[in-house]
């Protein structure tokens, strides 16, 4: 797959500015490609940036990893989860540091680590727990081209105001319309820059473009579960935030998904209850 870019987007986005990866990124990931990779280089690049390491120490100490005693410092993270775990991890909370601070996005970072939570629970619910960390930085990423757009456009603001009261299914046609480009497009541009894995990258592309896509052939099987545990995931958040689970943007895949999964009804709204009382427990 190939994320498509009219001459409009490509003219539009040479005036985007999409934020590097941080130098403690580039570090990390070097190492990691060693056929031994160093814990003490990889802890030392992670704590060199104060406002990663305070993110990554937040999120291993969260709820949804469930650690029984508290990790207390970066190497400690690193040895505890392995360099496989804490490497998206990282990726995850230095895209959210390295994105422009707005206080219109307080809502919209909750929303997203909440989905996020609610990811690595479905990915063991439905038998996938080898996903979670995968899904959890999918969750807080999927969504990171809002904002993008926040930044480059100045009449964005009631989109996104739009999209964290509506919900943000028909999000993508009214951006095109007036901004000529979409969340889903940078989000995966972004995605490509700091080098996430292609399935990521895949279902931050079409997630909004998903009729008829779990028998498309566009993606692959992994991609496919990353997506349906990530529309899975908002499915619950919205429960929680709007009072209905039963989105227009999960109506649209429900059915394709109880057959991909090979759920029925009652299995999946129980599993959904189950994560619904888990974020709320975590919430509070």
């Amino acid at each position: 797959m190939s994320i498509s870019i009219t001459a409009q987007e490509k003219q539009l986005l040479a005036k985007v500015s999409i934020p590097p990866r941080p130098q403690a990124l580039m570090k990390i990931s070097q190492e990691a490609k060693q056929p031994e990779p160093n814990v003490q280089v990889i802890a030392d690049a992670i704590a060199e940036d104060a406002a990663v390491s305070a993110a990554v120490l937040q999120v291993v100490n969260s709820a949804a990893f469930r650690r029984v005693n508290e990790i207390s410092s970066i190497h400690q993270a690193v040895m505890t989860l392995g360099i496989k775990r804490i490497f998206p991890l990282v990726k995850a909370v230095a895209l959210r540091s390295a994105l422009p601070e707005n206080d219109d996005l307080k809502e919209f970072w909750q929303s997203s680590a909440m989905v996020a939570s609610a990811c690595t629970h479905f990915s063991k619910l439905i038998n996938k727990p080898e996903l979670a960390d995968t899904v959890y930085m999918l969750g807080l990423f999927h969504n990171a081209g809002v904002p993008i757009m926040l930044q480059a456009f100045d009449n964005y603001h009631e989109v996104l105001k739009k999209g964290i009261n509506e919900g943000w299914q028909d999000i993508t046609e009214l951006e095109r319309n007036q901004f000529q480009t979409t969340h889903s497009t940078l989000g995966a541009l972004l995605a490509q820059q700091w080098n996430l894995a292609k399935p990521m990258v895949e279902v931050i592309y079409y997630f909004h473009d998903t009729e008829g896509i779990f028998e498309s052939g566009e993606l692959n099987k992994i991609s496919l579960y990353l997506l349906a545990i990530l529309k899975l995931a908002r499915s619950a958040v919205d429960g929680i935030l709007r009072g209905d689970e039963n989105t227009s943007e999960w109506l649209l895949v429900e059915d394709q998904i109880l057959e991909f999964l090979s759920l029925e009804q009652m299995e999946l709204d129980d599993m959904r209850e189950k994560v619904i009382t888990l974020l709320k427990e975590e919430k509070d």
